[in-house]
């Protein structure tokens, strides 16, 4: 079974049309959820390209003006072990692109602790932080209405890596990872708890992850070597959207 079997690909120009769909699939996303629910959960990723979404939802009033910004609570998908204000860190970026622009209030966000020495008490300490929040008895997980994430040339997602204890991770929401290729530790959640959401958007560029892209979307189940086929939604959707250069390999697809 691959990925391509149960979910929709969307093959854009490039990376600026890339967070424009994004943007516009995430105020569908809040105001669907907020008609049913009165508020809208979200895992935010790093990277160029959230980013790029980041600063259109805060800056582009054609966003920022739709969106019931009190109604928002925000996570993270994973962290880098590095502090709050590192250029490393995931909600450092977060935080200069969009909390930053006073639409938020500071209560409205959990973020991961990688300034922590310890990853394992930061991993169980925002474990904790998720529970208390969506209410989990033991063994449930979090149900976010969205998770952003995005691929690796090398077909990782949030920090599971291929190889590493992570991907095996059972019965935990959040844990601590040793990445040995790049000589750190990290803080992610765990498939099984991204796999809960009702909805899962990657946003993939770049030309480097197109022959990664197809393995994961075409090729053999080896979520071993590409961790991003453990992104399996059990309930909720699953929509890819990536640009022309990574895409450029794939049969499968609607090109936009």
């Amino acid at each position: 079974m691959t990925q391509a079997a149960s979910c929709k690909i969307v093959i854009l120009p490039d990376p600026t049309a890339i967070a424009r769909r994004a943007a516009d699939e995430f105020l569908k996303a809040v105001n669907e959820t907020i008609a049913q629910k009165d508020s809208f959960t979200v895992a935010l990723a790093g990277g160029s390209t959230p980013k790029a979404l980041y600063s259109l939802l805060a800056d582009d009033p054609s966003y920022s003006s739709k969106i019931p910004w009190p109604k928002l609570r925000f996570f993270f998908g994973d962290e880098r072990h590095a502090p709050p204000d590192s250029g490393e860190n995931n909600f450092h970026m977060a935080n200069q692109t969009l909390f930053s622009k006073g639409l938020v209030k500071p209560e409205q966000i959990t973020r991961i602790k990688g300034e922590y020495d310890d990853t394992e008490k930061a991993a169980l300490e925002y474990e904790q932080a998720l529970r208390a929040y969506f209410k989990l008895k033991d063994g449930e997980y979090p149900r976010f209405d969205l998770v952003l994430l995005g691929m690796g040339d090398e077909g990782h997602t949030l920090s599971l890596f291929p190889g590493t204890r992570a991907l095996h991770a059972t019965n935990r929401i959040v844990v601590r990872n040793w990445v040995g290729k790049l000589y750190t530790e990290r803080i992610t959640l765990t498939a099984p708890a991204a796999n809960q959401a009702n909805l899962i958007v990657f946003c993939v560029t770049r030309a480097d992850k197109a022959l990664a892209l197809k393995a994961v979307l075409e090729g053999p189940y080896e979520p071993e070597q590409l961790p991003s086929q453990l992104i399996q939604p059990v309930h909720g959707k699953l929509l890819w959207l990536v640009d022309q250069a990574a895409g450029s390999m794939l049969a499968t697809g609607i090109r936009n």
